[in-house]
C-alpha cells in the first residue's frame, strides 16, 4: 500500500464518532475531550506516514486511549514496594480519621477562617496550633505547605540580609534537588558554613559569629549518615551559645517524630519534644512523613518569632487550605492517645506490622493466585522494607515478600502490566523476580492484587 493509500485508509473523525465499537467509551467522555483524543491519534498516524514511517489505524489502540482519558490522572494505587513513606506514591497513607475529616470538610462549607464565638474572621492556624503546643510543649505553632516552605519562611523572617551559620556536614540535599545552600540563598540570608564534613565543634560556631550573624541553624541528617570519625554539636550546646550572643537557634528536623520510635523496637529518631526541651527557639518538620498526615510543613517555637512569621508577606503564598488542616488536625489527635496510635495511625501500623501478620497476608495472597501456577512461579520469602522519604535512611525493616517469576514474559513486562491495572499495583524487581512486600499492603488490597496478577499474566 502506497503512502497516499495509507493516508486515505485513516478514518475521518466523524467516521470514528459514528462507529459502534467506540460508543460505550465515547458515552463516558465529554465530547470535547473525546474529539481531542481522536484528533490527536489520527494526526499522530498521519504524521508518522508523512515522515516515511509505517502506521496503521488500530481500533484497539484508540479504545485504549479513550478509556485512559476516562480515568482520572491522579488515582488510587497499591504500594507493594515496601517503602512506607513513598514520595512517588503520595508519601504517608492517611488514617481513617484523617480520611473521614477530609470527606466531611470537602462536601460542605467549614469554619476555616471564622471564629465561631464572635462570628468574625479568625485565624486558620487555630485549628491545629493548640494541639501542636499540647503535643510538643512549644509556645506557638503554625503550618505552611511543606517543610521546605517552613525553612524558607523561617530564614527569611529571622535573618534576611544577615548570616545564618550552619555545620558543613548538614548542607543536605533532599529529593527534587532541594539543597539547603540554595534555599538559604533564596531566603535572603548569607550562608556561613563551619567545621568539616565529618566533624564540627562548638568552637567553630563561636568563631564564626559576627555582628552580621542572624541565627544559628541545625539541620537533621534524616536522609543520610556520616559514620566513623565524626563530631557534631549537641543542640543544647548550640542553644546555650545562641543565648550567649542573643541569637535565635533553629532546628530543622526534616521528618520529625512525635513519639520515641525506639520504644517500639524501631531505630531512634530525634523527637520534636526533645528539641523543645533542649531550648530550640524555632523547630520545623514535615507533616507527611513520620507524622503520617497530609503534605505540610509544621513550625513550632517561641511566640514572638512565629508572630513575626505570620506577618511575613511570604506566608500567604505558603499557606495551606482547608483540606490540609482537616487531615492534619485528625492526624494530630491520634497522638493524644499513644496506646491506640499504633492501630489507628496507618504509618505506625505499617512500621510495627509483625512478621506473623505479614506471613498471614502472604499466604492469603498465595492462595488467591494458586490458579496461576502454569503462568508463573510463586513463593513466600523474607526480605527488607524501607521507611522512605528521607526518614531513617540507612535503616531497613525485616518483611515478608511474595516473589513472582513469570514464565512467558520478563519481570519488567509484568511490572508494566501491573501498573496498568485498575488500581495500579507497584512492586519491585529483585533477582529476576517481582516481589510484593506485605509491609505496605493493606488487608483489603489482597484480592485486588490477586486479580491484577491474574489479568496481567493472562495478558
Amino acid at each position: 500500500m502506497s503512502d497516499s493509500e495509507s493516508l486515505r485508509a485513516i478514518p475521518a473523525v466523524e467516521a470514528v464518532l459514528n462507529d459502534a465499537q467506540f460508543a460505550p467509551a465515547l458515552e463516558t467522555l465529554p465530547r470535547r475531550l473525546a474529539l481531542l483524543v481522536i484528533r490527536n491519534y489520527l494526526n499522530e498516524l498521519r504524521g508518522m506516514l508523512r515522515a516515511g514511517n509505517p502506521a496503521e489505524f488500530s481500533g484497539a489502540e484508540l479504545l485504549r486511549r479513550l478509556r485512559q482519558r476516562v480515568r482520572p490522572s491522579l488515582r488510587r494505587a497499591i504500594n507493594a514496594q515496601g517503602v512506607v513513606l513513598h514520595t512517588g506514591l503520595g508519601r504517608a497513607a492517611l488514617s481513617v480519621a484523617a480520611r473521614d475529616a477530609l470527606r466531611d470538610v470537602s462536601r460542605n462549607f467549614c469554619n476555616l477562617a471564622i471564629d465561631l464565638e464572635t462570628g468574625r474572621r479568625g485565624e486558620r492556624y487555630s485549628h491545629v496550633s493548640d494541639l501542636l503546643c499540647e503535643l510538643t510543649g512549644a509556645e506557638a505553632a503554625m503550618v505552611v505547605n511543606n517543610n521546605a516552605a517552613a525553612t524558607l519562611l523561617i530564614l527569611n523572617t529571622l535573618a534576611e540580609g544577615k548570616e545564618a551559620i550552619i555545620s558543613r556536614g548538614e548542607l543536605v540535599e533532599i529529593g527534587g534537588a532541594f539543597r539547603m545552600p540554595d534555599v538559604m540563598q533564596r531566603s535572603g540570608v548569607k550562608m556561613v558554613e563551619v567545621g568539616t564534613t565529618n566533624r564540627t565543634h562548638l568552637r567553630d560556631f563561636r568563631a564564626a559569629i559576627s555582628p552580621e550573624t542572624g541565627l544559628l541553624i541545625r539541620v537533621h541528617m534524616s536522609n543520610y549518615r556520616i559514620v566513623g570519625f565524626t563530631k557534631e554539636v549537641p543542640l543544647a550546646e548550640l542553644v546555650a551559645l545562641g543565648q550567649e550572643f542573643n541569637l535565635p537557634v533553629v532546628d530543622d528536623l526534616g521528618s520529625g517524630a512525635l513519639v520515641d520510635l525506639s520504644r517500639y523496637g524501631l531505630p531512634k529518631e530525634p523527637t520534636v519534644q526533645e528539641s523543645v526541651v533542649a531550648g530550640a527557639d524555632v523547630v520545623c518538620f514535615s507533616g507527611d512523613k513520620l507524622l503520617g498526615g497530609p503534605q505540610s510543613g509544621i513550625i513550632i517555637g517561641r511566640k514572638r518569632f512565629l508572630d513575626a512569621m505570620k506577618k511575613n508577606p511570604l506566608t500567604r503564598a505558603l499557606r495551606c487550605d482547608k483540606l490540609t488542616y482537616a487531615a492534619l488536625e485528625a492526624t494530630l489527635r491520634l497522638f493524644l492517645d499513644e496506646d491506640s496510635l499504633i492501630t489507628q495511625h496507618t504509618v505506625m501500623a505499617m512500621l510495627l506490622k509483625t512478621q506473623g501478620q505479614m506471613q498471614r497476608q502472604a499466604r492469603r495472597l498465595l492462595r488467591g493466585v494458586k490458579g496461576l501456577a502454569n503462568r508463573a512461579e510463586f513463593r513466600i520469602r523474607t526480605g527488607t522494607s524501607e521507611i522512605g522519604s528521607g526518614s531513617l535512611a540507612t535503616e531497613q525493616l525485616p518483611t515478608r515478600l511474595l516473589a513472582v517469576k513469570p514464565k512467558a514474559m520478563s519481570p519488567d513486562e509484568l511490572t508494566r502490566r501491573l501498573r496498568c491495572c485498575e488500581p495500579p499495583v507497584f512492586g519491585r524487581i529483585e533477582n529476576d523476580e517481582i516481589v510484593l512486600d506485605m509491609r505496605t499492603i493493606l488487608d483489603e488490597e489482597i484480592p485486588l492484587i490477586a486479580a491484577a496478577l491474574s489479568a496481567s499474566l493472562d495478558g
